[in-house]
């Protein structure tokens, strides 16, 4: 269980309710557990890394612990039926977990493509229909997913990452209509690039793409990467308390918005694909990527 449902004195029901936020180990989620237990939540902490989470409950006795592999079946199983017996149903529902692998479609092996998808988005809905039975009861509660400005529109090399973010922004927008009724809230954030080490993760898994891709590939990868240098070379990138604050206004608020979108370039895109048809704004994307001109 979560260490037990009494910590260092914290009596379940002398709280703002109880929150879960995944992938809390770091970054966007470490900040957002931070935030909510400084807010008054307890709240279950979880991610691989139970050093981490252990440190970060030290920060804070709202903060419980709780080590877990999403991507492990059994570990996944054995965690939703954890939230299922909690005496005090989780309120608040952060579903940060996820990771990226980079490269071209043709690039990326399936098992790498299954494990995205088995983190980013079948574990999120696994732990999202244990913690729904609680919030029906309660007559409330917010779930907030994480998506990405990707799962708006992909970039190149983002190909599989986006399908799983995309596929994050559809069972959001399904589900905030099939669990209004219960006084539930369902919120989807789109960060922009944010300065964490989900960017360092995701270039360890994707390894040296250079070295291993078709000969044919390297322009792109080489075209892409200098586009992308170019453009975020004069930008400030915004580190995770950007994104953890538009969490807390949402939590918090009693009429969240069903989107929020934050980082750089976001406003400029977001801005063009308004204005854009799909052709019109595929020559935009390809323009700012450093492809529309290419030829290999």
């Amino acid at each position: 269980m979560f260490g037990c449902e009494e910590r260092k004195g914290i009596k379940m029901g002398t709280t703002r309710g109880k929150a879960l936020v995944t992938g809390a180990s770091s970054g966007i989620g470490r900040e957002t557990a931070r935030r909510l237990a400084q807010e008054g939540f307890q709240v279950i902490a979880s991610a691989r890394r139970k050093e981490r989470l252990d440190e970060l409950a030290k920060e804070n006795q709202n903060i419980i612990p709780r080590p877990v592999d999403l991507s492990d079946a059994q570990q996944l199983e054995k965690f939703c039926q954890e939230l299922l017996d909690l005496s005090e149903p989780i309120s608040v529902l952060i579903n940060n977990a996820g990771f990226s692998v980079r490269g071209a479609v043709e690039d990326v092996s399936l098992a790498s493509i299954r494990r995205l998808f088995e983190v980013n988005l079948f574990a999120l809905i696994k732990i999202t229909q244990a913690c729904l039975p609680g919030m029906r009861h309660l007559r409330q509660g917010t779930i907030v997913n994480l998506s990405s400005i990707v799962g708006k529109f992909p970039f190149p090399t983002s190909g599989p990452y986006s399908a799983t973010k995309h596929a994050v922004e559809s069972i959001s927008d399904a589900l905030r209509m099939e669990v209004h009724p219960f006084g539930i809230r369902v919120v989807t954030i789109r960060p922009g690039v944010i300065a964490t080490e989900f960017n360092d993760v995701a270039n360890k898994l994707s390894g040296d793409l250079l070295s291993r891709t078709h000969p044919d590939y390297k322009a792109v990868y080489q075209a892409y990467g200098a586009a992308m240098g170019k453009l975020f070379s004069n930008i400030s990138i915004p580190g995770p308390d950007l994104i953890a604050s538009l969490i807390i206004e949402a939590v918090l608020s009693d009429s969240p918005k069903a989107v929020y979108s934050a980082g750089p370039l976001i406003e400029e895109i977001l801005g063009q694909r308004a204005r854009m048809d799909d052709d019109e704004f595929y020559l935009f994307m390809s323009e700012r990527t450093g492809l529309k001109d290419l030829k290999v």
